[in-house]
């Protein structure tokens, strides 16, 4: 009888310690802010500069929609510009290291797709500043895809 209080009593503080494990992870899995992604982008290699820096821009434009959808197009319009600066950086360090360019340009389309479904939904106004940013997108995509065309052609 005492055998199987004792092996119950092992059970459930097993099953106690295994939750708190679960809960700890949990916590520590939590989104990354802002500054903490472009502080891991500055300081990565640069073969790993360019994921870094468009997660970066995928956060921003997350932002950037949650920002419109409430209304709040002053924040929107800075995390939209956001978007364009940080993939900018990514396109940089992806040419630089001749790393990761098909995954770039990848995220850059995704992140056009994006731009132009949320252009779609907001005030005239902020019609331009979004179109402006989707230009430089393609802009940036462009310099991916001659790099990767170039090479495969030699």
């Amino acid at each position: 009888m005492i055998a199987i209080r004792h092996q119950r009593t092992v059970r459930i503080g097993t099953i106690l310690f295994l939750f708190a494990i679960a809960s700890c992870a949990v916590c520590s899995a939590r989104e990354h802010t802002r500054a903490e992604l472009i502080q891991r982008a500055e300081q990565a290699k640069v073969d790993d500069q360019p994921k870094a820096y468009t997660d970066v821009a995928e956060l921003q434009l997350h932002q950037a929609d949650k920002d419109y959808k409430a209304g709040n197009s002053y924040g929107a319009r800075a995390a939209v510009q956001d978007v364009a600066t940080f993939s900018s950086k990514a396109v940089g360090a992806a040419l630089r290291s001749g790393k990761q360019l098909k995954k770039t340009e990848i995220k850059l389309r995704k992140m056009q797709e994006k731009l132009r479904d949320i252009k779609r939904t907001v005030e005239y106004d902020d019609q331009a500043p979004i179109q402006s940013v989707i230009d430089q997108l393609e802009g940036l995509r462009n310099h991916l895809l001659e790099k990767m065309f170039h090479q495969k052609s030699k």
